[in-house]
């Protein structure tokens, strides 16, 4: 094997690109996702080594000495950090001219031309699904030989190899467990909704559903739910519970855990027996059968993207959700003591005023524990992207999606909806939600029954406050 190092680069100061950051931005909260889309490959390859960068607050100037000793390195680069990104090439290129570098991800599995065309110093990027691809690049074989690669020849041309199949058996990836053990330090990483230290893999790819903006499904992961076996998740589980001994949740980043209804219930049953505390993503439609068995087997979260309060906007982006089944769905959870973290994104299409009021008073009505407020993000590959494009939607001093210091802005607007309506909806949002007597009383009590959550929530109250703060700066 080559001296391979997968780097997720130093990029925006607390910038979060890791696998479960949906929106790659810096968040209102500083959190990270473990770089889980790097970790799997690299458990594949024999003597690699795995630096995240933004989540262990390294520079540049710390990354670089790496270089000297390596001859691959891989980069996970985004939309958001992708100018930052190719600037690391340039610079690990420097430092040894003899590695080749490459870049894995969303971001180049759509525009494989342009991402090369933006780096000469860039070797190849690893389109669609990688794990496979990246492991022969790194067992030395000949570029032209290599399915699913996109690379520069000596000539200077750029060639595209024929795509690689679609991985089915998922048991045939390793654990990245180990790699996490091997790399990372875990208390680096933290989410507001889960417990701390948590840990996070995923047990299957693809989500059955179509949502014209979610990224993952359109460009990586598909829309057939392909899973590890239950056995397999297992023990992994069993591993990592020895490994990590102070891990407190584990959360499976699933697109959609529960799009496999059976399966999701079998996973419980064998977690039940381990004694795990465990959290997933879920569709607001499961029925209260399963919910029952999950909650009766270790399940305390779900993630939920409900997006939206109207129903033709859940139309719009082809949520395939009922706004009555999700107020039934939430229903049930509160009654099984199954606590929600609601996501929603304001500014998709067939938004106005009226619109995002409905979707705020839709939020105070089910009342999750927590909620998460982005906005509408048009990532190239999505179907969403397409439609801001044709419809000029999306300026292109907005195609970052991010501001400066790598926080959301509104990329979107509509002729009778601006930029700035929409932006100035989050605070407005989030202070609505959170500023209620009933929510206010329900925090303060979680803080009086679980001490460690008192400083816990002070300090993501004092970042909130900045966050807002550097917000309205910025949109003076």
């Amino acid at each position: 094997m080559m001296r391979t190092l997968f780097l997720q680069a130093p990029s925006f100061e607390g910038f979060d690109g890791g696998a479960g950051a949906r929106y790659q931005n810096r968040r209102e909260i500083r959190s990270f996702w473990y770089p889980t889309w790097l970790a799997q490959p690299a458990a594949l390859v024999d003597g690699s080594k795995l630096i995240d960068a933004p989540s262990h607050r390294l520079r540049l100037a710390d990354v670089l000495p790496q270089a000297r000793g390596r001859e691959l390195v891989v980069l996970h680069p985004s939309t958001p950090s992708f100018s930052s990104d190719i600037k690391t090439v340039r610079a690990l290129k420097a430092e040894n001219p003899q590695l080749r570098i490459g870049m894995i991800g969303a971001k180049v599995a759509v525009d494989p031309v342009g991402s090369l065309q933006a780096c000469e110093e860039l070797d190849f990027v690893a389109r669609n699904e990688f794990d496979f691809t990246i492991k022969e690049v790194a067992e030395g074989r000949e570029f032209g030989g290599v399915a699913g690669l996109s690379y520069r020849a000596p000539n200077g041309r750029i060639v595209h190899n024929e795509d690689r199949a679609i991985l089915h058996d998922m048991d045939a990836l390793p654990f990245v467990s180990p790699v996490y053990q091997r790399d990372l330090t875990i208390e680096n990483y933290f989410i507001g909704y889960l417990r701390h230290p948590y840990l996070s893999f995923y047990t299957g790819r693809g989500c059955k559903s179509r949502c014209t903006f979610c990224l993952w499904p359109q460009t990586i992961g598909g829309h057939r739910y392909r899973t590890r076996s239950v056995g397999h998740v297992v023990d992994e589980l069993q591993w990592a519970r020895k490994a990590f001994p102070q891990v407190k949740e584990f959360f499976f980043d699933d697109d959609t855990l529960t799009d496999d209804l059976p399966r999701v219930e079998a996973l419980a049953r064998e977690i039940g027996k381990l004694g795990i505390v465990w959290a997933c993503n879920a569709k607001g439609n499961v029925p209260r059968s399963t919910l029952k068995v999950l909650a009766d087997n270790g399940l305390r979260l779900f993630v939920v993207g409900y997006e939206s309060g109207n129903q033709k906007i859940l139309h719009n982006i082809k949520k395939g959700m009922l706004i009555d089944v999700a107020k039934r769905f939430t229903k049930d959870c509160h009654e099984l003591g199954i606590k929600i973290h609601g996501t929603f994104i304001l500014g998709l299409p067939g938004e106005t005023k009226e619109t995002i009021e409905e979707t705020i008073r839709f939020a105070t009505e089910i009342n999750p524990h927590t909620i998460q407020i982005s906005l509408a993000a048009p990532y190239p590959g999505t179907v969403l992207y397409q439609q801001a494009k044709e419809n000029g939607w999306l300026d292109t001093n907005n195609a970052d999606l991010v501001d400066e210091n790598g926080a959301q802005i509104a990329p979107l607007h509509y002729p009778h909806l601006s930029h700035t309506e929409i932006f100035n909806s989050v605070e407005d949002f989030y202070k609505r939600f959170y500023f209620r007597g009933p929510k206010i009383a329900a925090m303060v009590g979680e803080m009086v029954r679980m001490p460690e959550m008192m400083t816990r929530r002070l300090r993501e109250g004092v970042e909130f406050f900045r966050f807002l703060r550097e917000r309205r700066e910025a949109a003076l």
